[in-house]
């Protein structure tokens, strides 16, 4: 009987995976997966988390089974553990004590060192890490470049560019990158929101200090920034912000950012800005589906250490469909709730106790693009059609009609809304309002219409 060497084909594995992919691949997804043993005939692997994991499982099992075939001539299958992240040691030469020339004792000694942890970052939260970050279609890409770029940071997909409405996780995802490259690497990271950066670069003019503030953004390794669309209308800001971008860029240094809308639709800023913004990669998040909404309650729970029943997941799932920051909100909250009370999480007290909550989550769930979206539909146009500066009396129409709907299911501002209308002033805003209630008084077909309009909006609201 034929014993295979399982940790040399595992190692083969790894050497034709490399040839296969590119290198910043292999090396994001693969350098940290340690051979751990044997198990009948199973390779046992660890990663350092469930992330790591199903990442691997999901885009590379079948390229892993068939080199593992081909090299073991066997049907010898992988498994896979999570170890956490491995500690670095390293070897070093240590003298004993000096004795007579020659001696054994005066041989070098090897001995291994373990690298200390570094303490948490204080500009970041320690629980926004990758492993607490939960996965799904609304926000895969976004979490699988950001993973790649903390593995590899100023290589690839730099500079990065994360945006989507509130409450999504962008500040998560952002701080996760940089929490993975303080704790394993020496280089250094700089996460600050738009607001403090302003705040500093107004201190640096005013006390005539502003080599010192240049100094400390244009010499750092990683610079994270929270909500860039704070800088609207702020050019002094934006031109500091422009040199040190192209500072850190020419020095392949790893530059992030969130930001509430896509980086084409803010006003006035920076054309230059913008075309730099435009050399990365930008990830849109959206809010999550059911299914991710399900996973997210379930990981939370796990995490707090609480059992919550089946129905009481997806009564939550189904009645808060904004955002993630809403649907921790509200487990957090009957979590409390069942812990001062000594009850148990029932679904009749997640009713009862937190009916407002998801009486205010449907509305907000009605967002301006699900409104543009149907109501385009309902006319046989798109939405870029009513975003957009076409004239045509039949967009003209549904246009106004949107903007009216959207000022009467939801509580935006009319300056809010005319942002996501391309970004109309709200004085155009207000003019089709006030057009559709002129309307309203010699039409009464139109109030039928709106009705449908609105009961549509929220059916596709439910399902989004």
């Amino acid at each position: 009987m034929i014993t295979l060497d399982y940790e040399g084909i595992w190692k083969e594995t790894l050497i034709q995976l490399q040839n296969d992919l590119r290198e910043e691949e292999f090396s994001g997804w693969f350098s940290d997966i340690k051979y751990l043993r044997a198990d009948g005939n199973n390779i046992v692997v660890g990663l350092p988390s469930a992330f790591h994991r199903d990442k691997v499982k999901n885009h590379y099992q079948n390229l892993i089974d068939s080199k593992i075939k081909v090299i073991s001539g066997d049907d010898v299958l992988i498994k896979y553990e999570i170890t956490g992240k491995t500690t670095e040691k390293e070897t070093v030469q240590v003298k004993s004590p000096e004795k007579n020339e020659g001696s054994a004792a005066n041989t070098p000694v090897k001995t291994t060192k373990t690298k200390e942890k570094r303490e948490q970052h204080p500009q970041m939260r320690d629980d926004y890490t990758f492993e607490r970050f939960v996965k799904g279609e609304n926000n895969n890409f976004a979490a699988n470049a950001a993973f790649a770029i903390s593995k590899n940071p100023g290589k690839a997909y730099n500079p990065f560019l994360i945006y989507g409405g509130v409450g999504l996780g962008k500040t998560h995802l952002m701080q996760a990158i940089g929490n993975h490259i303080h704790e394993n690497s020496d280089l250094r990271v700089i996460c600050i929101t738009s607001e403090n950066f302003l705040n500093e670069y107004l201190d640096g003019l005013g006390q005539n200090k502003m080599s010192i503030f240049k100094n400390k953004y244009r010499h750092t390794d990683v610079l994270l920034i929270d909500d860039i669309q704070f800088f609207t209308d702020k050019p002094g800001v934006q031109e500091e912000l422009f040199h040190t971008f192209n500072a850190l860029l020419d020095a392949k240094k790893q530059l992030v950012f969130t930001c509430d809308r896509p980086i084409s639709e803010l006003k006035k800023f920076s054309d230059r800005l913008i075309s730099r913004f435009e050399l990365g990669v930008k990830a849109d998040l959206q809010p999550p589906r059911y299914e991710e909404r399900c996973a997210i309650l379930i990981s939370v729970a796990n995490v707090r250490g609480v059992s919550i029943s089946d129905e009481v997941i997806d009564l939550m799932s189904k009645n808060i469909s904004s955002n993630v920051r809403d649907l921790i909100a509200a487990l957090n909250n009957i979590i409390a709730y069942t812990e001062l009370m000594g009850k148990p999480i029932t679904v009749e007290i997640a009713q009862r106790h937190l009916k407002n909550i998801f009486s205010a989550s449907r509305q907000a769930n009605l967002s301006m693009d699900s409104i543009i979206r149907v109501v385009a539909e309902n006319f046989g146009l798109t939405p870029n059609d009513l975003k957009g500066k076409k004239k045509s009396q039949n967009i003209v129409s549904a246009r106004q009609l949107a903007m009216y709907i959207g000022r009467e299911m939801t509580e935006y501002s009319t300056t809010e809304i005319g942002q996501d209308f391309g970004g109309k002033d709200h004085t155009t805003v207000m003019h089709s309002i006030n057009k559709i209630k002129g309307k309203l008084l010699t039409d009464p077909a139109l109030d039928t219409t709106i009705d449908n309009l609105k009961r549509s909006i929220k059916e596709y609201s439910a399902k989004h």
